[in-house]
């Protein structure tokens, strides 16, 4: 018995958006490393990251949703798993991350955020490093939300304010201001200094949200800095 034309039109129309996938994956993936070749990249205040990782310890990177895109090439092939967002449009961001050498949590504070709480603190527990963008995925701008704050607590990790600046850079028209440095383009990336969350409980984790976009505040600064020179 053949399947129902409604079986048949939704398995072709899955398959269209796999095929479509593969491609804005594959060719998103050659753009990005072909564009950051051409960047002229300084790297600021890693010394206590190196020192982090020699001892193995786990620690979450955290750094604004804008800046993604000179960071996920600047921390390529290291194994970081990144929080992406489990909507659909993450799926591409998922995958042209995973080419270029992450692992993925998928999940957010709006959606499946229990689910990739859970997977931070796996990931964390198990000594990894993770990079979270606590603004998104939708934003406010800026705004520190709490489940990167809960995960290192509950792992007891550090976490590191990670921000990067370029001379000369698109901005998309997006809720935040996504970054694309330009060709040539000098770009700076900064390290903050790795920092414990202090509340008890994970409970209470969140109520140091302030303290920590401050953090990222000074390592954007730090990062603008090294831009201007």
């Amino acid at each position: 018995m053949s399947d129902p034309p409604a079986r048949t039109e939704a398995a072709s129309e899955a398959a269209s958006v796999e095929r479509r996938l593969r491609w804005l994956t594959r060719g998103g993936y050659y753009a990005i490393r072909a564009l950051a070749a051409t960047w002229r990249l300084r790297v600021v205040h890693r010394e206590p990251v190196d020192a982090l990782r020699a001892r193995g310890e786990p620690l979450v990177f955290a750094f604004w949703h804008g800046q993604m895109l000179p960071l996920l090439y600047q921390h390529r092939d290291e194994g970081v798993a990144i929080l992406i967002s489990a909507h659909r449009d993450g799926e591409l961001i998922a995958r042209v991350a995973h080419r270029f050498g992450f692992r993925t949590v998928r999940g957010s504070t709006s959606r499946g955020g229990g689910r990739a709480l859970l997977g931070l603190v796996r990931e964390l527990e198990q000594g990894r490093e993770v990079a979270v963008t606590p603004d998104g995925p939708r934003g406010p701008a800026e705004r520190f939300a709490p489940g990167a704050l809960v995960a290192a607590q509950r792992a007891g990790a550090h976490i590191v304010p990670v921000a990067a600046t370029a001379h000369a850079a698109w901005r998309l028209k997006s809720w935040d201001r996504f970054m694309i440095p330009e060709p040539f383009a000098r770009v700076s990336v900064a390290y903050g200094p790795p920092t414990r969350v202090l509340a008890a409980t994970a409970r209470d984790a969140g109520g140091e949200a302030e303290r920590f976009e401050g953090l990222i505040g000074e390592a954007v600064a730090r990062s603008r800095a090294a831009a201007a020179r």
